[in-house]
């Protein structure tokens, strides 16, 4: 049983060293965004390149993340995160010394695995090496620390933008891997699993993966056309089939079918595709608008999106309470409603907005709410299976949302009819950005209805989570086994 207690030097070197980790992946999914137009001036990138910037991150990210935590558990899960940091630091350093835009976009794919081993491997190390007396209070620490790394993070990559350049985005993360090796080495005691057999579906987490990639790239080189884009969509899909057939025959899938036998589950995840591709389409949008259009700098782009992390930091907990005494039928309905009506609001945010009186009622209205469905939906995701599979849902559910921002980047311009050079453009770009506000809020109105018909108050006796604190607007928080 672990034993380590957080009070004790050693229990403070693994919460600092979990809590670095975590924030190089959760820095990197909020500051790249505002760092889009610079990135695209300087090497020359079109709307698509700069589109597969965030996604190829995120079609890794999404496809391995199940089977990054997997391979903790049996390799050994201090192994797996060192692995994953030093990774994650070599991909951004690259990312960093890009000379062109398809250098960057293969980097930050490599970046993707990198976090998809690192990710579920810091909170597993929390809840394989600390006393259980401990342990909520550790990974509730680490949670909150994780919440203001990704509050930091759009207000210092504008700073880095601003100042001494995009590339600084990237090669910030090599330092902070510089400290979070030897720590990790030196005072993270290894543990594993031992019931873990050595065979992982790697089959599978190919396909999805590959599956992601071909369809993200037709829906971004659809304005183009031709067989070409026609042939990589139907390969999409046929490698989409090609999963779902893998994981219904295999003996260990990666994501088993069965799961989904739980229409609450099943529900609370379709609510999660919407919610998240509207965030997605929203979050990468939002920065180009505010620079492109705007006129607004890098730095006061970042600072700009404060408010809804911030709010989330300040107020998840208490949203995750009152949904317990409530039931999340309400605020997984509510929560869409207010987003939506926050993408309303953005369309008043056009050339010379100002900050006060049309940036921040959109973002406060979206801050709440993002406040009141985050924690209801992480938590109905954890009543809607047996405890035993409480890790693997949450894992499945935070993969989906990946999932979902990167498709809305990628069919989101294309809906919105954005030409190619549209970002070099302010009144192009602000005509199709008044055009997809209102395609992300109905989005958002679809995931409110499902939730409305759909979900349930679960049982009494169902697993709650762990991560009370929240501040990540890329995907809902990542839950582990819990352990004795």
């Amino acid at each position: 049983m672990p034993d380590v207690r957080l009070a004790s030097p050693q229990g403070k070197w693994i919460l600092l060293t979990t809590v670095l980790g975590s924030s190089m992946a959760l820095l990197d999914s909020t500051v790249v965004n505002v760092a889009l137009p610079r990135i695209g001036e300087d090497l020359g990138a079109s709307l698509a390149a700069l589109q597969w910037t965030v996604n190829a991150y995120m079609v890794t990210l999404a496809g391995l993340i199940l089977l990054g935590g997997s391979l903790g558990d049996h390799y050994g899960r201090r192994k797996i995160f060192v692995l994953g940091v030093v990774w994650f630091a070599a991909a951004s350093l690259l990312c960093g010394l890009s000379p062109n835009p398809p250098v960057l976009i293969a980097a930050r794919a490599l970046q993707g695995i990198g976090g998809a081993l690192l990710t579920p491997g810091s909170l597993a190390i929390i809840q394989a090496s600390f006393h259980r007396d401990d342990r909520s209070r550790a990974v509730g620490l680490w949670s909150g620390f994780g919440g203001i790394g990704a509050a930091v993070g759009p207000f210092l990559g504008g700073w880095l933008v601003a100042g001494p350049g995009w590339r600084w985005v990237f090669l910030l993360n090599v330092p902070l891997a510089l400290l979070c090796v030897p720590v990790a080495l030196r005072h993270v005691p290894e543990s594993r699993d031992s019931g873990k057999h050595g065979r992982f579906d790697v089959l599978g987490a190919a396909l999805g993966a590959l599956a992601l990639a071909l369809v993200t790239y037709a829906l971004i080189e659809a304005r183009a056309g031709g067989p070409a884009v026609a042939l990589t969509g139907a390969a999409g899909v046929l490698a989409a089939v090609a999963f779902v057939h893998v994981e219904r025959h295999r003996p260990d899938p990666m994501l088993p079918p069965d799961i989904f036998a739980s229409r609450q589950f099943t529900a609370v995840n379709l609510v999660t595709l919407c919610v998240y591709a509207a965030f997605g389409g929203f979050f990468f949008l939002t920065a180009l608008q505010l620079q492109v259009v705007a006129g607004y700098s890098p730095l006061q782009a970042g600072t700009a999106l404060l408010p809804t992390t911030a709010l989330m930091l300040l107020f998840s907990a208490r949203s995750g309470a009152l949904a317990d005494r409530t039931g999340p039928r309400l605020p997984l309905t509510v929560g869409p409603l207010l987003c939506a009506a926050a993408m309303l609001l953005m369309l008043r945010v056009g050339k010379g907005a100002d900050y006060l009186t049309d940036v921040l009622p959109a973002l406060l209205v979206m801050g709440a709410g993002m406040v009141t469905l985050v924690a209801p939906l992480t938590a109905t995701v954890l009543a809607s299976v047996d405890s035993a599979r409480a890790g693997l849902a949450s894992g499945i559910n935070n993969a989906a949302a990946r999932a979902a921002g990167l498709i809305a980047v990628a069919a989101l311009p294309l809906l919105a009819g954005m030409g190619p050079e549209a970002y070099r453009v302010p009144s192009a770009f602000d005509a199709a950005f008044d055009r997809a506000m209102p395609i992300c809020a109905g989005v958002l109105v679809a995931g409110s209805l499902l939730a409305f018909t759909m979900v349930r108050r679960p049982p009494p006796d169902c697993r709650h989570p762990e991560c009370h604190v929240h501040g990540c607007v890329t995907a809902p928080p990542l839950e582990g086994e819990r352990r004795t």
